[in-house]
C-alpha cells in the first residue's frame, strides 16, 4: 500500500484517529517506556494506514452519492411537512404531522448502534444493499399511502432505517481510508447531504405540480435507487491484513467521561438542531410570503450546509476537530435565538437560513470524526453508531415538542425558536467539557499522527 504524506505524518493504523493511545478513562495521559516500546513495534510491523488511495477515493464518491440521497432527501422533510398540512393530512395538528418527521431521525439514529456492530463484523457491502432496497420500498409505499399510520410507518420507520442502513456503513468505510484529512473527507461525504437537501426540495416542489404526490414520490425514488447502486459498487472498507476488528465493549465506552460528555451535548443539540429543517417552510408560509418562494428557503438552509460541511471539516484537520465543534454549536443555538426570531420579511429569512445551514452543517460534519478521533479504529463503526444511537430520543422529541410549543402559544413561533435556541446552546457547553477533559487548554490542538511519532 502506497504511503501518502511526509514521513513524519506517516502513523501505525491502529492508533490512528484516536487519542485514547493508553489514556485513563479521566483523559490523563500514562507515558512509560513500555508504551512507546510497543509503539515502536506496532510502527515496525503493521502496515501504514492509507491516507486516500484509490480505493479510498472511490468510497468517498460512493459515500457522497449514498448521503446526497438519503440524508438529503431526509433534509428535505420541511418539504413534505407542508405539503401533508395542506393536502394529504390538513385535518392533523402540525405537531403530529411532525412525528412522521421525528420517528424518521428516531429510527434513522437509534439504528446506528447495532448497524455499527455489523460493519465491524462485515464490512459495508450486505448492510448497503438490504437498505438500499428497504429505503426504495419506504419512499414507493409513502407515493401510494392515504392514512396517517400508513405515513408514519412508510416515511416515518422504514425510510429512517433504509437511510440509516446507508448512512453508517458510508461514513465509517471513509473513515477506515483516512486519519489526517479525515475530517475533510467526511465533510466531503457529509456535504452530499446538503447538495441533496437542496435538490430535493426544489425537485419534489416541482414534481408535484407536474404530475402529482404519487408520481413525484415514485420519480424521486427511482433516481435515489439508481445512485444507491452506485454507491454500493463503490463503497469499501479499508482492512489491515495483520489484524482484523476488535471488539467494542459498550460498559468501557459508557465509562470513557470523554466520550458520555460528547454525547450528552449531542443529545442537547439534537434535541434543537433539526427544528428548523421541520418548520422554516411552515414559518415562511406564516410570514405570508408565496407559496411558490417558501420551499427555496429549505434549500438556500441546506445550500449553506454544502460550505459548512466542508470547509469548517478541512480547518478542523488544522485546528483540531473539537476545536470547531462546541463553537459550530454554540453559534447555532445563537442565530436560532438572534437571527431567526426577528426575521420577519423573506431576505431576513434567507440570510438567516443561510447562516443556520453553514453553522449546523459545520457540527453535522465534525462530530464523526470527533468520535474517531477518541477511538480504536477497529471499533469506529460501533461508536459512530452508539453514539447516533444516544441521540436518537431527543431526536424524537425535539420535533414534536416544538409543534407543541407552537399550539401552546396559538401559533406564534418566539417559544419554539427560543426552545430550539437554548437547548443547542446548552449543548455546546457539554461538548467544550468534553473538549477541556481531552486536553485542558483551550485552544490546544489534538493532532494524533505528530503524537506518536
Amino acid at each position: 500500500m502506497a504511503v501518502f504524506g511526509k514521513a513524519d505524518d506517516e502513523i501505525s493504523w491502529q492508533h490512528c484517529g484516536t487519542e485514547d493511545f493508553r489514556h485513563s478513562l479521566e483523559g490523563k495521559t500514562t507515558t512509560t517506556q513500555s508504551h512507546l516500546a510497543s509503539s515502536t513495534y506496532h510502527l515496525n510491523r503493521t502496515p501504514q494506514f492509507p491516507e486516500g488511495s484509490a480505493r479510498g477515493y472511490l468510497t468517498v464518491f460512493g459515500a457522497f452519492l449514498a448521503l446526497f440521497c438519503t440524508f438529503g432527501q431526509m433534509n428535505a422533510f420541511g418539504t413534505f411537512q407542508a405539503w401533508y398540512a395542506e393536502h394529504q393530512l390538513s385535518h392533523l395538528e402540525p405537531s403530529t404531522i411532525a412525528w412522521i418527521g421525528s420517528l424518521q431521525l428516531w429510527v434513522f439514529f437509534f439504528s446506528g448502534g447495532p448497524i455499527g456492530q455489523v460493519f465491524d463484523a462485515y464490512g459495508p457491502r450486505w448492510i448497503m444493499i438490504f437498505g438500499s432496497i428497504l429505503y426504495v420500498f419506504s419512499i414507493m409505499m409513502t407515493s401510494i399511502s392515504t392514512q396517517y399510520y400508513q405515513y408514519v410507518l412508510a416515511h416515518g420507520v422504514l425510510f429512517g432505517l433504509g437511510v440509516g442502513m446507508l448512512f453508517y456503513p458510508s461514513l465509517s468505510s471513509v473513515s477506515t481510508y483516512f486519519c489526517k484529512y479525515r475530517a475533510t473527507a467526511l465533510g466531503v461525504v457529509a456535504s452530499g447531504s446538503s447538495f441533496g437537501g437542496v435538490m430535493y426540495p426544489i425537485m419534489l416542489q416541482r414534481l408535484f405540480q407536474l404530475v402529482g404526490f404519487g408520481w413525484g414520490v415514485r420519480i424521486s425514488g427511482l433516481l435515489s435507487g439508481v445512485l444507491c447502486c452506485i454507491a454500493i459498487a463503490t463503497v469499501t472498507r479499508y482492512s489491515p491484513p495483520t489484524q482484523r476488528g476488535a471488539t467494542c465493549k459498550i460498559s468501557e465506552t459508557f465509562r470513557d467521561s470523554r466520550f458520555m460528555l460528547l454525547a450528552g451535548g449531542s443529545c442537547l443539540v439534537a434535541l434543537g438542531l433539526f427544528i428548523p429543517f421541520f418548520y422554516i417552510v411552515d414559518y415562511a408560509h406564516d410570514l405570508a410570503i408565496p407559496a411558490r418562494t417558501t420551499f427555496i428557503v429549505l434549500a438556500v438552509m441546506n445550500a449553506g450546509g454544502v460550505i459548512g460541511r466542508i470547509a469548517p471539516a478541512y480547518l478542523s484537520d488544522k485546528v483540531g476537530r473539537f476545536n470547531l465543534l462546541a463553537p459550530a454549536a454554540f453559534l447555532s443555538g445563537m442565530l436560532c435565538v438572534l437571527f431567526w426570531l426577528f426575521s420577519r420579511a423573506l431576505i431576513p429569512l434567507m440570510l438567516f437560513a443561510a447562516a443556520y445551514g453553514f453553522t449546523s452543517g459545520a457540527f453535522i460534519s465534525v462530530i464523526t470524526p470527533c468520535v474517531a478521533q477518541i477511538s480504536d479504529i477497529r471499533q469506529i463503526g460501533s461508536r459512530i453508531g452508539i453514539l447516533y444511537s444516544i441521540i436518537s430520543f431527543p431526536s424524537l422529541v425535539g420535533g414534536p415538542a416544538a409543534g407543541a410549543l407552537l399550539e401552546a402559544d396559538k401559533g406564534q413561533y418566539t417559544g419554539m425558536i427560543l426552545f430550539a435556541g437554548l437547548t443547542v446552546i446548552a449543548g455546546s457547553f457539554l461538548i467544550l467539557a468534553a473538549k477541556l477533559k481531552i486536553d485542558s487548554h483551550l485552544f490546544a490542538r489534538h493532532e494524533i499522527a505528530k503524537q506518536h511519532v
